[in-house]
């Protein structure tokens, strides 16, 4: 890791208590400097190796190459991840590439147990008897006679033994039939079930790509504050880690949620100094 720095808590346009930690640099080499099991929650989203134009690296590996890759980066997540700890890891994919977010999930089969399979929806329709149908999220149309438009991505929730205990009702919803708080023992009077594993979180909407969110591929910040919140504990008590920061949502949702301190790592300059900027450094 080279030009790592800890940030300090700024008067100005956010304050935080968490402790950040960022560095440019190689993500791998970056958390080679971390003890090892020091790390409760990783909350990331690589390049996902669909020809993106990113500005310091090389979206468009053959797939023995960029799998090579990630098997070295997520050697290195499980090196510095705790027993009990988290790994949530978001994947897309493209008409193109169906298969990438499968394979890479297989490849990762021999480091990590898969707990849980998340959807992040990005947009959906709902056709309700009473209504007509109402579109609700981010729909990004394609011009296409041979596909559907992908309204989804995916967030494997990895685990060393797959089987940490997790808070399913922090990111709960209430009951639509308040009868069955006390049909099932198990609300315990309480109104909130699990929310299951599709997660409905569009993007917020921007005016300007390049001024509100100058990278090419981010996952909401609300995105990553639902995986802290699944994840359970005592925030304050946490480390969490992003090896690919890009502008840092990541960032964002741990210093909302308390975080007690975050890592972070990101090869451009320019992504980094715009993450940054977003904490109040």
């Amino acid at each position: 890791m080279s030009d790592s720095e800890i940030l300090p808590e700024l008067e100005g346009v956010m304050s935080y208590q968490t402790e950040f930690e960022l560095g440019q640099g190689d993500c791998v080499a970056g958390m080679k400097t971390l003890p090892e099991e020091s790390i409760d929650i990783v909350v990331t989203s690589p390049p996902y190796n669909l020809g993106i134009n990113y500005q310091n690296y090389n979206d468009n590996l053959s797939s023995k190459e960029y799998l090579r890759w990630s098997l070295d980066w997520a050697g290195e997540v499980r090196r510095i991840l705790k027993p009990e700890g988290s790994f949530f890891l978001n994947v897309g994919a493209s008409p193109a590439n169906p298969w990438m977010p499968y394979e890479l999930a297989l490849t990762l089969r021999d480091l990590f147990q898969l707990q849980n399979t998340i959807h992040w929806i990005k947009s959906i329709t709902l056709e309700l008897k009473e209504s007509d149908p109402v579109s609700v999220g981010h729909f990004k149309p394609i011009n296409s006679k041979r596909f559907l438009n992908d309204c989804h991505e995916f967030v494997f929730h990895f685990t060393k033994s797959g089987k940490v205990p997790v808070d399913r009702l922090a990111v709960g919803v209430p009951y639509a039939d308040k009868s069955n708080i006390a049909r099932w023992s198990h609300t315990e009077g309480k109104d909130k079930r699990c929310r299951g594993n599709n997660w409905h979180i569009p993007y917020e909407t921007i005016a300007s790509r390049s001024k509100d969110r100058p990278h090419p591929a981010t996952f909401p910040v609300e995105l990553a504050r639902k995986c802290i919140q699944f994840h359970g504990g005592k925030p304050k008590a946490l480390t969490m880690l992003d090896p690919f920061l890009g502008i840092g949502n990541a960032a964002v949702a741990a210093g909302e949620t308390e975080i007690k301190k975050f890592f972070g790592f990101e090869i451009d300059e320019v992504y980094l100094d715009e993450a940054k900027k977003r904490l109040g450094a």
